[in-house]
């Protein structure tokens, strides 16, 4: 079993920055695929970024690229999400997903785990 904490939102002026982190307990995060999400009121949960298993690649959202980054320090069971350039289209609540072995899907319904979320809000 995988516990999954996001930490790191709040508010932020456009074009801020912020860095989202999710830390994993009760086993080693190692081997996981790390997806972050993101769902705005009213919408369905979307993709924004993913590492695989062995961190050796990443995906990303279109809306995104370029502009966020996610990358892992294994020491700390921890996967970061660093976002630049932030506008009020961002604002949502984001969620780190993860899946034993993954590859780092787009698709939400190929994670096994979640953490609560974390609230980012993005306005002047």
């Amino acid at each position: 079993q995988v516990t999954l904490v996001e930490s790191g939102g709040g508010l932020v002026q456009p074009g801020g920055s912020l860095r989202l982190s999710c830390t994993a307990s009760g086993r080693a995060f190692g081997p996981y695929a790390v997806g972050w999400f993101r769902q705005a009121p009213g919408k369905e949960r979307e993709f924004v970024a993913a590492l695989t298993w062995s961190g050796a690649n990443t995906r990303y959202a279109d809306s995104v690229k370029g502009r966020f980054a996610i990358f892992r320090d294994t020491a700390k069971n921890t996967t970061s999400l660093q976002m630049n350039s932030l506008n009020p289209e961002a604002t949502a609540v984001y969620y780190c997903e993860a899946e034993n072995g993954g590859w780092g899907s787009p698709s939400h319904f190929e994670y096994a785990y979640w953490g609560q979320g974390t609230q980012v809000t993005v306005s002047s």
